[in-house]
């Protein structure tokens, strides 16, 4: 399946214009049905589409185990762009109001703050408990395998892409998507579906980290996620509320939004003393 296709373009740098073919990520619509109703549509690049659908209804609280799928599957038309989804009958049942309200519960609706959204989300969500440590070191090594196989961004310069760790750091699967969104459902997706859910430590994302990744991350009971760019502001207090470690990549260093103690370079004393110094 095709992710990129090349168009001509025009380069013009100090009075000068060159032509030449550059590969660009495709993004397409990917129906998400549920019951034979339609529950949303993301734009996303071709490809792991059953993956995709099934990261996405972990992080909606649809679904908490593989189990509760009755069937997940694209169209019976084979139309690539359509996953049709169905949950066991008791599944379906436990979920009745998840199904039956507008809008998905990642996409923020009109005239809702950031307290409450966060109270709303966590009615889906666990705070971590887990004290797992590693070091910066290591978090900034998952960045950088991360960095080494993003094969789509290096023909198009226009992917995202998602990575998640074992308890060891062993890399157990990656996507790349046009959004951060759809790679790491994607990611999260084929480990979700593989069953190996309770090995995932960390996620190491190339974008920054937002509200809805934080969640997405929760509900796959991810420790650590650790960006190439900064997190908004409600990203980290969800982060907090789910007593999650929320970092990010900074020149050649790490910045650590929440979540210090599972740092172990980090000493109560070290950070104490930071904190006198301002």
């Amino acid at each position: 399946m095709e992710t990129s296709k090349n168009k001509n373009i025009l380069f013009w740098k100090e009075g000068t214009c060159t032509s030449y073919d550059q590969g660009l990520i495709i993004e397409e619509p990917l129906s998400i049905r549920v019951e034979g109703e339609p529950y949303s549509v993301v734009m996303r690049t071709p490809g792991e589409e059953i993956s995709h659908a099934a990261g996405f209804c972990l992080a909606e609280g649809l679904v908490e185990h593989p189990d509760d799928f009755g069937t997940i599957g694209l169209c019976d038309k084979g139309d690539a762009n359509v996953v049709t989804v169905t949950l066991k009958t008791e599944r379906k049942n436990s979920v009745k109001d998840l199904l039956e309200r507008r809008g998905f519960v990642s996409q923020t609706s009109c005239g809702i703050c950031g307290k409450e959204l966060i109270v709303d989300m966590q009615q889906i969500l666990t705070p971590v408990n887990d004290q797992t440590k590693i070091s910066v070191k290591q978090a900034m090594e998952c960045v950088d395998k991360l960095i080494g196989r993003q094969e789509l961004y290096k023909t198009t310069r226009g992917a995202h892409s998602a990575m998640i760790f074992d308890y060891s750091l062993e890399p157990l699967s990656q996507a790349e998507d046009v959004g951060r969104h759809n790679a790491l459902d994607k990611a999260i997706g084929k480990v979700f579906m593989d069953r190996k859910l309770e090995s995932a430590c960390l996620a190491a994302l190339s974008s920054r980290i937002s509200y809805e990744l934080v969640q997405k991350a929760n509900r796959a009971g991810l420790v650590f996620l650790i960006g190439m760019s900064r997190p908004t502001s409600l990203a980290v207090e969800l982060g907090q509320a789910m007593n999650m470690t929320i970092a990010s990549i900074r020149e050649g260093g790490l910045l650590i939004f929440c979540g210090t103690q599972r740092f172990k370079d980090l000493t109560d004393e070290s950070i104490e003393e930071l904190k006198n110094e301002r």
